[in-house]
């Protein structure tokens, strides 16, 4: 059968399967053996037996749970209604007011989170009834939660940084260190909007009603500081070279333990608590990634990858062409799946190509997860934007046009990594200099 065909034979097979509600995991599994029970003269099951292994005894991936587990950790100890207290004497001052404490406290716990959903679904629970009940614009404050939900996925530790990092096999100790600035741009790019915003129609803005001394305001923050210090030293250590992503995270682990016990809420039930949605969550996306390695080796016996970079190459692409052409198909892929299944069900197809083109992979994965978290607020599966509707009880066009201009903005910040690759590459390049 010609390559071609074969290709949108088995998109079509994938398409179908996730359209009828299988798992992404048994999608994957299910159009990988098809491939190569069909298609290729591999023993398909004895492959998939050392594959699904193979890919699940990576010490790297060992930082997977680790990480989950002490986002779970954080999140049933008071750092949710901590942070809104703690950053709101601050933001008061700024053009915005308050709804600046919806991006710093996403990215904060985006920190230890690494999930867009349980970002935008913390930080909106004690945000958003805070907000409306101070007389904030509804638009705005549900779109800038939304959209700073999505730090989720880039500020490390981020959980799909892994996922892209065991499926391009790098460095994800690298990863995490370049997902720091454009994480940063990221939050700049959010308050500058609001305070843009904030500035063109004051009208709509509250006046500030927390007025408190510099003391004050730094009392209101300790209980944040131990967070912030524990978040700093996890990626220090992974800058300096002190720890491996995976020895980072046990200290991480161990941290979160120690802050949970100091501030009394480390009981046995959250302890277990914690641990089985940890796992849960762990199980369910190692699954994902053991089916999309066996789809990788699958579509390398069928021959596609190496067909579709040869048909690329033929056609002359420019680099900003080829950049452009993939933008455009990842966001159409949005609108249908989650992150991580984007990742997943990309990666054996388009990973040649970029190799091929010369494209630096830490590079292309920050550019990955910036595009990627737009489908967390694109209709019609915008994560985000469900997370939202069920806490606000508001309709999915008003919280979708508020979050339109977000999702601009994270055009312009593709743009800007696209013309200034440094952003993501410098600090990766500085650690390899250190170490």
């Amino acid at each position: 059968m010609d390559t071609m065909i074969l290709s949108f034979v088995l998109i079509a097979l994938m398409l179908a399967l996730l359209a009828g509600g299988v798992w992404v995991g048994m999608t994957l599994l299910g159009v990988a053996l098809f491939a190569m029970q069909f298609f290729s003269d591999a023993p398909a099951f004895k492959v998939m037996a050392t594959q699904l292994w193979g890919s699940t005894s990576s010490w790297a991936l060992g930082a997977l749970p680790l990480f989950i587990w002490m986002g779970e950790i954080l999140f049933r100890s008071r750092l949710p209604s901590d942070m809104f207290s703690g950053l709101s004497p601050w933001m008061g001052a700024l053009p915005g007011r308050l709804m600046h404490v919806n991006v710093v406290g996403c990215g904060i716990f985006a920190a230890v989170s690494g999930s867009s959903a349980a970002t935008c679904a913390t930080v909106g629970k004690i945000a958003l009834p805070e907000l409306q009940r101070r007389g904030y614009n509804e638009k705005m404050i549900l779109g800038s939660l939304a959209a700073s939900g999505t730090l989720g996925l880039m500020i490390p530790p981020s959980i799909i940084m892994i996922v892209y990092g065991v499926a391009a096999e790098v460095s994800i100790s690298r990863l995490f260190i370049a997902g720091v600035l454009p994480g940063l741009l990221l939050i700049a790019m959010f308050m500058g909007y609001i305070a843009l915003w904030s500035y063109l129609h004051p009208e709509r803005v509250p006046p500030n009603d927390i007025r408190l001394g510099l003391l004050q305001k730094i009392w209101a923050t300790r209980t944040l500081i131990p967070v912030v210090l524990l978040i700093g030293f996890v990626i220090g250590s992974i800058y300096m070279g002190f720890a491996t992503a995976t020895e980072a995270a046990v200290m991480g682990v161990i941290g979160a333990l120690l802050l949970s016990w100091l501030g009394g809420t480390l009981t046995w039930a959250s302890f277990s608590e914690g641990l089985t949605a940890a796992t849960m969550t762990s199980c369910m996306v190692i699954f994902i990634l053991a089916a999309a390695s066996f789809l990788s080796i699958a579509m390398g016996f069928t021959g596609i990858p190496r067909h579709l970079a040869e048909y690329i190459q033929a056609q002359h692409f420019s680099l900003y062409t080829l950049l452009f052409v993939l933008t455009l198909f990842f966001i159409f892929l949005g609108c249908f799946l989650d992150g991580i299944s984007i990742v997943v069900l990309t990666a054996a197809i388009i990973l040649p190509t970029i190799e091929a083109a010369g494209i630096d992979l830490i590079w292309f994965g920050i550019y990955c997860v910036i595009v990627v978290e737009m489908s967390a607020i694109t209709p019609p599966v915008g994560f985000n934007l469900f997370v939202l509707q069920g806490m606000s009880k508001k309709t999915l066009s008003l919280i979708t046009r508020g979050t339109m201009p977000f999702f601009f903005l994270l055009c312009a910040a593709v743009a800007l990594l696209v013309a200034f690759p440094e952003i993501a590459t410098y600090l990766p390049d500085k650690m390899n200099e250190r170490n």
